[in-house]
């Protein structure tokens, strides 16, 4: 274990600084502002078709050939609802206090506009496959609408370092503590299991992996709401006050671990945002990946099916996490931790909240959760990093995906033994990078999306049945596809 942590030590003393600038000079502000942009632009969106996107995750239809609509949004809520959603809301309330769940909220509500537009974006430039699912993403619309190939190569790079190597150690690590603190499987065990549960998937590509991440995310999503509904309901006397805390610690008013009030009100600000987008990685680029293999008649009913899931992993799961944390005593043992200068693991504080509610179930259910909740974030980490490798390689892009699976599950195993700090540090860097690759590449294209929106809209407003999209509404159809968008 000495090799690895003496290279744990030199990844951070290279990555550190260059995350560090990223996440508090540029990233920040760059997803707020242009998530405000998004808002804007598309008149309220998330707001006045919050209703109509509910109701299309449930009715938007395939031909059942290829990847369905919501088998789609299964694949990228899959990589949503992991991690980020019990130990990502922890560690913020950790560093942030609970301001930084004020300020997740605020970036979800803003990233619903902005998985719309990346999203729809997606459908539009994507492109069919020779195993007769589609492909896109950034990396597509990068290249095909602004004629960048060298950023969509950026781009493509760092989202498989992102999620090919660090996200799927950050979520191995995750699943190897919770099963650790709820049961005491050694994470050398869970290291093994882990690595073959998920080669047998993997294997099977794309459709595999959304097969099978339609099957896992419905059930976890509701079991883990009823549960934080019910904590919620026992506890409705103490719900004002929460909410009072959350408010008040988002502007540096009430007790807060991070000291005096302006540096709390920018750790809260810091925190909320960066775990927000780790959460629901809007903007981040990765969504749109999962959108682009939907076959739905319509790229902006699939951007909406998207954007509702913004909705599903943080204004409903992550809040979830700090409703049982928060009701519970365990931010006093925040509070403490930070007076005495010791440092808290994000899944282990879920796993002592829950166990406060429940008992010895809830430290078992925690275990459980993550389990289901990190395994298909691992799975769906895997397609994206096949649509880029795709994207990267072309013809050769199969033999490619071939070579580098071995490598991607051994980054599951090195996760699930690896210390917590290092692969939170590494995921922070990959996801600062891509991130900011896509936001500026969907600043400078959402007026596509937006045509594309004011199409799909007048046809609703027709009455003339179901939307269908046709080329001929963007500005230069010739950069779509033939024969996909007829």
């Amino acid at each position: 274990m000495t090799i690895i942590n003496t290279l744990e030590q030199a990844v951070n003393t290279v990555i550190d600084p260059v995350s560090g600038f990223i996440w508090n000079y540029i990233l920040t502000y760059l997803l707020l502002g242009a998530g405000l942009v998004f808002t804007i632009a598309t008149r309220g969106l998330q707001f006045r078709l919050l209703a109509h996107m509910a109701a299309l995750v449930f009715t938007e239809k395939g031909s059942g050939k290829g990847v369905s609509s919501f088998q789609a949004l299964a694949t990228s809520l899959a990589a949503r609802v992991g991690t980020g959603n019990l130990a990502g809301v922890a560690l913020a309330l950790f560093a942030g206090g609970p301001g930084a769940i004020f300020w997740m909220w605020m970036t979800a509500l803003v990233g619903i506009a902005t998985t719309f537009i990346e999203c729809t974006l997606g459908q539009i430039y994507k492109v069919h496959h020779g195993d007769g699912i589609y492909r896109g993403g950034p990396a597509y619309y990068i290249e095909r609408a602004l004629g960048q190939r060298w950023m969509s190569i950026v781009f493509a790079v760092f989202l498989i370092i992102a999620y090919g190597f660090a996200f799927c150690g950050a979520q191995a690590n995750t699943i190897a503590q919770g099963l650790e603190g709820g049961f005491g499987v050694p994470n050398w065990v869970t290291a093994i299991v882990l690595v073959i549960l998920t080669a047998i998937v993997i294997y099977g590509g794309i459709k595999s992996i959304a097969k099978t991440a339609e099957k896992i995310v419905p059930i976890m999503a509701v079991g883990y709401f009823l549960v934080a509904a019910y904590i919620l309901i026992v506890n409705y006397a103490q719900v004002p006050d929460m909410l009072a805390l959350i408010v008040k610690s988002a502007f540096g008013y009430g007790p807060v671990a991070g000291g005096a009030a302006g540096y709390a009100v920018a750790a809260a600000l810091k925190n909320g945002v960066q775990r927000g987008l780790f959460s629901n990685e809007a903007g981040m680029g990765s969504t749109p990946n999962a959108a682009a293999t939907a076959e739905v008649k319509h790229p902006a009913a699939q951007g909406l099916v998207q954007a509702f899931g913004v909705v599903i992993d943080t204004l409903i799961i992550c809040s979830c996490t700090a409703v049982v944390i928060l009701l519970s005593g365990v931010y006093d043992h925040i509070l403490q931790a930070h007076a005495a200068g010791q440092s808290l693991e994000g899944i282990k504080l879920t796993q002592d909240a829950m166990q406060y509610h429940l008992g010895a179930f809830g430290e078992w259910f925690i275990a459980l959760a993550i389990f289901f909740f990190a395994y298909s974030s691992i799975l769906a980490n895997f397609a994206y990093t096949e649509i880029n490798i795709d994207y990267l390689f072309g013809d050769l892009g199969d033999k490619a995906i071939a070579w580098i699976r071995p490598f991607l599950l051994a980054m599951v195993f090195i996760g699930s033994v690896a210390t917590l700090s290092f692969v939170w540090h590494f995921a922070d860097f990959a996801m600062g990078l891509m991130a900011t690759t896509n936001l500026i590449a969907i600043l400078l294209l959402f007026p596509i999306a937006l045509r594309v929106l004011r199409d799909y809209e007048k046809q609703r407003r027709s009455g003339t049945g179901d939307p269908v999209f046709h080329k001929r509404v963007l500005k230069k159809p010739e950069q779509v596809e033939p024969g996909i968008w007829d």
